[in-house]
């Protein structure tokens, strides 16, 4: 009797797409710099080598080198270290700044999508207000209403980012919602929030998705602009943009004060839009 021979087990979705990504070297330099990011966020205290905040008078504006690889500032504090314990606040701002506006934006732009009518109308009417005016401008004039400092940096930037997330969602759902999949949910007597949530979002949230890795680099850049004008994170916290302001009086003798964090913000943000394009590519509609 022959020995019945199954078939290889396909390989799953995801197993499939990480194959993929893992092939692109866009998809693989990002996703090592937004890795290394996050364990710096994460464990600062284990990987920066001395106290972000310990003063050491002898040290005051030391160059780069073996001891201090980064230099130390004004007030003889470590750069390295200030630089790793910044990135816990800066991830941390690119995560709150952007997750808000993603959410109430999704399901803001879901909604108006689907029902269209009356809703898209006065949903229409919201973003032109918005958008009638800079971004950041209207930021920095929320912040400044509310007064410095983190939770009213993340107020000030979900109330203005969600319309952008909500126009792209609204956007992706009345495409959707014209397929034979979505009638078919109506036929068979599928409640909207079924047929919104469970069948429309999922076809629809690739184009959000790729869009938040993008936005999450500039909500590091938009951070660090208030921090740098004294509108997010306050002095003494190690911020980049209040690192960089620390070391601009300092340009002319002590210039790895500002550079250090500079060049942190952007590998960050190259990590970031690296990792956004790959997942634009892989996420992309074949044919399109």
């Amino acid at each position: 009797m022959s020995a019945v021979t199954l078939p290889a087990a396909r390989p799953s979705r995801l197993k499939a797409f990480l194959a993929r990504a893992f092939a692109k070297p866009a998809f693989v330099t990002g996703f090592a710099i937004l890795v290394l990011s996050l364990a710096l966020a994460l464990f600062p205290g284990v990987l920066a080598p001395y106290d972000p905040l310990a003063f050491d008078l002898d040290a005051i504006q030391q160059g780069p080198s073996l001891a201090h690889l980064f230099g130390t500032d004004n007030f003889g504090r470590d750069m390295l270290s200030r630089v790793i314990w910044a990135y816990s606040v800066d991830m941390q701002m690119a995560f709150f700044a952007t997750v808000f506006a993603l959410l109430i934006g999704v399901t803001t732009g879901a909604i108006v999508g689907y029902y269209g009518g009356i809703a898209d109308m006065i949903f229409g009417r919201c973003v032109d207000a918005i958008i009638t005016f800079p971004f950041l401008v209207l930021v920095i004039a929320i912040v400044a209403v509310l007064g410095p400092g983190l939770v009213n940096m993340y107020v000030a930037i979900t109330a203005v980012n969600w319309v952008y997330y909500a126009r792209l969602t609204r956007a992706e759902i009345m495409a959707q919602k014209a397929n034979d999949y979505a009638a078919a949910g109506r036929v068979l007597g599928y409640s909207d929030t079924r047929i919104i949530f469970r069948h429309l979002l999922p076809n629809a949230i690739s184009p959000v998705i790729v869009y938040w890795m993008t936005d999450m680099a500039l909500a590091i850049l938009l951070g660090s602009s208030l921090g740098y004008l004294g509108l997010g994170a306050q002095p003494p916290a190690a911020e980049w943009g209040v690192l960089i302001a620390e070391g601009r009086n300092f340009l002319m003798t002590a210039w790895w004060m500002s550079l250090t964090p500079g060049i942190a913000i952007v590998v960050t943000g190259l990590g970031f839009s690296l990792l956004g394009d790959a997942l634009a590519d892989l996420l992309r509609p074949k044919g399109r």
